[in-house]
């Protein structure tokens, strides 16, 4: 299995946004939502279409490993998540990917020996889910006229198709509009039997502003999120984002 394109072709697709955030256009959705993407995007900034993120952090794979990461975010397209794990010092390379509606995850021992090579249905479901649920990296995508909205205090809830899946995503923010958490059911198996919906999701625990964005830039995830196994077991993703672009 091999990705369709690299992360350079992915992010010469981008286009430059077309339009501005105006926060007029927000003023009509619950104070909680206008809060969260008036703090999220400054008035005046191009509505980007992708976003290309540096990353480093832990992730859990029967035990916890450092990483870095690059990741490219176009949203009509796809993803693609580049990484090198290191095991015991040991690298190994590969990551995610979800372009035109097929996703995989492919890594190799040392950038060579294959170790993980999965494609498939359930691998693309889930992969389309975890693009939706970044779309916290991406805000711009969530002013779209294809959101719907709704909120009681601090708790929001947003609805979209999107990547041929119909995400549901809830989200917890401060009281000025800065994320705090993240979550919706998301297709996968963390439990290791037959796919279906858990809810993943994660902490935000700080933020940083980019080119007028302003994002979670350090995030705890994983599945079963809400619950104590999240704590127990479910955690599987320690993120900081070193940079993003827009375009």
């Amino acid at each position: 299995m091999k990705e369709p394109c690299s992360l350079d072709d992915l992010w010469n697709l981008a286009q430059p946004g077309a339009h501005v955030f105006d926060p007029a256009r927000v003023s009509g959705l619950p104070e909680g939502v206008r809060l969260y993407l008036e703090h999220a995007i400054a008035a005046g900034t191009s509505l980007a279409s992708a976003v290309r993120l540096r990353m480093h952090g832990e992730i859990k794979l029967k035990g916890w490993h450092p990483f870095t990461a690059e990741q490219v975010i176009l949203w009509n397209r796809g993803m693609i998540w580049r990484a090198t794990v290191r095991m015991s010092g040991i690298p190994v390379r590969g990551g995610d990917f979800f372009l035109d509606g097929q996703g995989g995850m492919r890594w190799k021992l040392f950038g060579i020996l294959p170790v993980i090579n999965a494609a498939g249905p359930d691998i693309s479901r889930s992969a389309a889910g975890r693009m939706n649920i970044e779309s916290i990296w991406l805000p711009s995508v969530l002013c779209g006229e294809g959101v719907s909205w709704t909120a009681s205090g601090n708790r929001l809830h947003a609805w979209f198709p999107a990547h041929g899946e119909r995400a549901g995503i809830d989200y917890t923010v401060s009281s000025n509009g800065g994320l705090e958490t993240v979550c919706m059911p998301r297709w996968g198996n963390p439990d290791g039997g037959d796919f279906h919906y858990v809810h993943c999701g994660g902490f935000v625990e700080e933020e940083g502003t980019f080119a007028d964005y302003t994002i979670p830039t350090r995030m705890r995830v994983g599945w079963h999120f809400g619950t104590e196994d999240f704590e127990q077991e479910g955690e599987f993703f320690r993120v900081t984002i070193d940079d993003a672009i827009y375009r």
